[in-house]
């Protein structure tokens, strides 16, 4: 990331946006975030500078926890040990997370429920807002931005990429080994490939989503599995995310499944042919958010109320996560596009529009199935 760039547009947009009034005393928010460095340096180099610009006197101090869900894990366990500790104010005013632990947090009454309570709530419209996993965070979260998994292909190699699974696999019979996938040990882009099939093939993909959890469901997915143990045969098992994009860069594989985020940055840094597209094919394939929440003992919730309401703007979901990063979006998409040079719309949206998104980009399953599919593929896929 260019961070010069970035911070550049940090300060014109703090520009542009309306001032709060001034403080009458300084006052330091505390932002903590999971997620890999580039988490840090966006609310530190982007998110930051506007926000004390609106905010005079105030201080955003931030800490990160570290890359994955184990980064996620540190703020629940951080967090769960000042309320058993009794703290009467916790030390963290706005956390970043990923979806796997909202429900928890929700569910041990460590978060404040303070959606309804900015305008830019009303501007989210996907589900994952109200389900996380499963677990019911209604009003709890706000979407940073929304990652997503796709197939990428090359067009000079693929005139007509499938529309469904069926039609991939029926491609991969005649084009062996040219679609590729990592499988569920080198990549989450893998991991949601795995549980597309299943979503497509075995099972009530709803209840995966949303639970209720019963054992019995897995009686189901022998088919499925089976199925794919066939279609392996037929691909490239790839040995990461970043893998799949590698060889599609060199031509190894004509078609593969990826994160959209990774597959716009690698276009943008020329690691990729310009040429290369995407497709997202019925019913559809999983993708994650990561959510903006607030500690319910917060000793600044209304600053961290208007911290997130800035993050989730449409002028810095414009600004910071589409321009900058190529995520999509946290809150409707709609709302961003007028805010958007219609070049960077149109490199985002053009292969998988707004509306693709809202019916096919689906949710992982809730924790029990996940980790039920990643056994059931170890015993009945991998070699």
């Amino acid at each position: 990331m260019r961070l010069t760039a970035l911070s550049a547009v940090a300060g014109l947009l703090a520009a542009a946006l309306p001032l709060a009034g001034a403080s009458s005393r300084a006052e330091e928010l505390t932002v903590i975030t999971a997620g890999d460095q580039n988490m840090v340096d966006y609310v530190n180099n982007f998110l930051a500078p506007a926000f004390e610009k609106q905010n005079p006197g105030t201080t955003v101090r931030v800490v990160g926890t570290g890359p994955g869900d184990a980064g996620s894990q540190k703020i629940v366990e951080r967090l769960d040990a000042q309320k058993k500790a009794g703290k009467e104010v916790y030390d963290v005013d706005v956390a970043v997370i990923h979806e796997k632990v909202a429900g928890k947090l929700v569910q041990d009454g460590l978060l404040d429920k303070y959606r309804g309570n900015i305008d830019t709530g009303k501007l989210v419209t996907r589900g994952n807002a109200r389900l996380a996993l499963g677990a019911d965070v209604d009003g709890y979260v706000m979407p940073m931005f929304n990652s997503q998994t796709a197939i990428a292909y090359n067009p000079d190699l693929v005139a007509n990429p499938p529309k469904t699974f069926d039609e991939l696999v029926a491609w991969t019979e005649k084009n062996p080994k040219q679609f590729g996938y990592n499988g569920i040990k080198g990549g989450a882009s893998g991991v949601s490939f795995v549980i597309s099939w299943i979503y497509n093939y075995a099972g009530d993909a709803k209840k995966l989503q949303e639970g209720p959890y019963d054992a019995n469901e897995k009686a189901k997915w022998d088919d499925a599995f089976a199925k794919l143990k066939a279609f392996n045969k037929n691909v490239a098992l790839t040995p990461g995310n970043a893998g799949t994009l590698d060889m599609l860069s060199r031509g190894e594989i004509a078609m593969g499944a990826v994160w959209v985020d990774m597959f716009y940055s690698w276009k943008a840094n020329g690691q990729l042919p310009p040429t290369m597209k995407l497709v997202l094919p019925a019913p559809g394939m999983p993708g994650q958010p990561m959510h903006y929440v607030i500690p319910g003992k917060t000793a600044h919730k209304a600053l961290a109320e208007k911290f997130i309401a800035l993050a989730t703007s449409p002028e810095v979901q414009a600004n910071g996560i589409v321009k900058q990063f190529n995520w999509y979006p946290g809150i409707d998409a709609k709302y961003v596009q007028d805010k958007l040079d219609p070049a960077i719309w149109q490199k985002l949206f053009t292969d998988i529009s707004p509306d693709d998104l809202a019916k096919y980009g689906k949710s992982f399953p809730i924790g029990p199935y996940y980790a039920d599919l990643l056994e059931a593929y170890e015993k009945k896929v991998a070699e």
